[in-house]
């Protein structure tokens, strides 16, 4: 059994036991929250019924940081900047349809 739940305009394919990167959501570690569900698959039929997905959140953090650097040759222009996501780690807990 799988479900498709969306949050902060993506899309994310879990199972139970599985953990996502979530945007941040400023929730403490151990809370439950439950996550929009688009689609539910259930021993190979999929329904666009109601259904819920409920969800641990395991801990928020932040990503490595990410460099970008643009240089364009033989004008002396160049560009450095960095980009670091803030995170909410979730653990699926329980699918129901």
């Amino acid at each position: 059994m799988y479900a498709i739940v969306k949050n902060g305009g993506k899309q994310y394919k879990v199972q139970e036991g599985d953990t996502l990167l979530l945007d941040k959501l400023s929730l403490e570690s151990g809370s439950e929250i439950n996550l929009d569900v688009l689609a539910i698959s259930n021993e190979g039929l999929l329904s666009f019924e109601n259904g819920s997905v409920k969800a641990e959140v395991v801990e928020e953090a932040r990503a490595k940081k990410v460099l970008i650097y643009k240089k364009r040759r033989r004008k002396d222009s160049k560009l450095k900047r960095g980009f670091r996501r803030s995170y909410t780690k979730v653990k699926i807990t329980a699918i129901s349809a």
